[in-house]
């Protein structure tokens, strides 16, 4: 066994998933604060910039199809000691990337438009949505790219480097936002149009940094060939663990989609009441992100290397630390939610909405962390179909019917929808957690394929 394949099977949990806890924190706290923000600004600017937001990240899933695939392959091939495999499929992944970033950039700006009418948006909230989505629309393409690259320096354990770009880009991106909303140094108020432009220029230096610590840690340069010469091979593999992977994540948002459009069916505060949850949410569940993401790419390695016991083990030790943490945070928001709210504002209809959901949160988030540790393990393993499948047929056949069902026909509103929510997490998770422990996946071996030794 060389030195290499030692130092990459036995990387501790610990060491991957603390740097990955503040990045995810930086990344969840960027969106909290610029809702912050923009509720000094406007609620609807709040409201108008979350439907957006969910748009953006639609198209953001297809960049982690390749993402996702790569975290995956090139851990498995670091576990199996197969290390100019994983350079070479480092470069397929940007490459794949760049023409996805390229696509969507297209997309979005030519229709963003008629993607906001979906909602029924119209008025302020409208013309607030159609700026932010047509501006940072057009920095999509960047995203792509970074997302790829991200996920290459997480595949060999450098994620200190990408939690510290993540640092600075916030710090771009908060300075910004505040000199567009407050006028800071004289400079007039921008709005809405400032925030996107400070997350635009926040963008471009993500991507200049994540370049230079790719090149500095893995002594790993991109060449315009890359773009054009990507081995056929690789964005096959990388599609068919990226697509099933990512199909999941896919099918969430397009059923986020439609609850979100019941939820505008019950009124502008409650759309607004919901942004403000979302971003309070994402405190409940933060941990169990941060320690899944370092599971995953842990379990990838020892399934390259086919240690599978300890693959399972490792799996069932994070669930029982993000079930514990998440339910315990959710439940200490949930007793200081009415002054957590009024940070966000101060419209007591609003409030008045969403103190209840803060509440159903705390039974919702043990179902979401099996969810997200068990999905992405399974992920890991190879067996990629199970969690697209069960996931499209819960979230469709549970979160959407009954949102309507509890929200709109029993007239419960916003606790309702977020009520059907919760039980399709429950259900998903109960799946996840049988499947994991049954065991199929073991006949799934990745990274047993033949491959090409070649590299690009």
């Amino acid at each position: 066994m060389t030195v290499e394949n030692n130092k990459y099977q036995d990387q501790s949990l610990f060491s991957i998933t603390w740097p990955l806890f503040i990045e995810i924190s930086l990344h969840m706290s960027m969106g909290i604060v610029a809702t912050l923000i923009l509720s000094g600004y406007s609620d609807n600017a709040v409201a108008g910039v979350g439907v957006a937001n969910q748009i953006l990240n639609i198209f953001i899933l297809v960049f982690n199809i390749t993402a996702i695939g790569a975290t995956i392959l090139i851990g498995q091939n670091l576990g199996a000691n197969r290390l100019d495999r994983a350079r070479r499929l480092a470069r397929s992944s940007f490459g794949v990337n760049f023409w996805f970033g390229v696509v969507m950039t297209i997309i979005v700006v030519a229709f963003g438009g008629l993607f906001l009418k979906f909602y029924g948006l119209s008025g302020e909230v409208y013309d607030f949505a159609f700026t932010f989505l047509t501006i940072i629309g057009l920095s999509l393409f960047l995203e792509a790219i970074s997302l790829a690259l991200s996920a290459v320096l997480r595949s060999y354990g450098h994620t200190k480097e990408t939690m510290f770009v993540t640092v600075i880009m916030n710090v771009i991106s908060m300075i910004g936002s505040f000199i567009a909303i407050k006028g800071w140094f004289g400079l007039p108020v921008t709005g809405v149009a400032g925030v996107a432009y400070s997350m635009f220029v926040a963008r471009i230096f993500i991507i200049v940094a994540l370049f230079y610590f790719v090149y500095k840690q893995l002594a790993l340069k991109f060449h315009i060939k890359d773009i054009f010469q990507i081995n056929k091979t690789d964005v096959k593999e990388l599609l068919s663990i990226g697509i099933p992977s990512a199909g999941e994540n896919l099918s969430y948002q397009f059923s986020q989609v439609v609850i979100t459009s019941f939820v505008a069916l019950t009124g502008d505060a409650a759309l607004a009441a919901r942004v403000y949850i979302l971003n309070i949410s994402m405190i409940c569940f933060l941990f169990t992100v941060a320690i899944a993401q370092g599971t995953q790419l842990l379990i990838a390695r020892y399934i390259g290397a086919k240690q599978y016991d300890r693959a399972l083990k490792r799996g069932l030790k994070t669930l029982k630390i993000a079930v514990i943490v998440s339910a315990a945070v959710s439940l200490a928001v949930a007793l200081i939610g009415k002054p957590i709210l009024t940070i966000f504002t101060t419209d007591t209809n609003i409030i008045a909405i969403a103190l209840p959901v803060l509440w159903a949160i705390v039974f919702i988030e043990p179902g979401r962390a099996m969810n997200i540790v068990l999905m992405g393990s399974l992920k890991s393993v190879g067996d990629v179909r199970f969690p697209v499948v069960i996931g499209v047929i819960c979230m469709w056949g549970i979160a959407v019917v009954f949102s309507y069902f509890f929200g709109i026909t029993l007239g419960l509103g916003l606790l309702g929808i977020w009520l059907a929510q919760g039980l399709d997490e429950c259900i998903r998770g109960f799946f996840a957690l049988n499947r994991w422990v049954s065991k199929p996946w073991l006949k799934k071996k990745i990274a047993d394929q033949k491959v090409s030794p070649s590299v690009s």
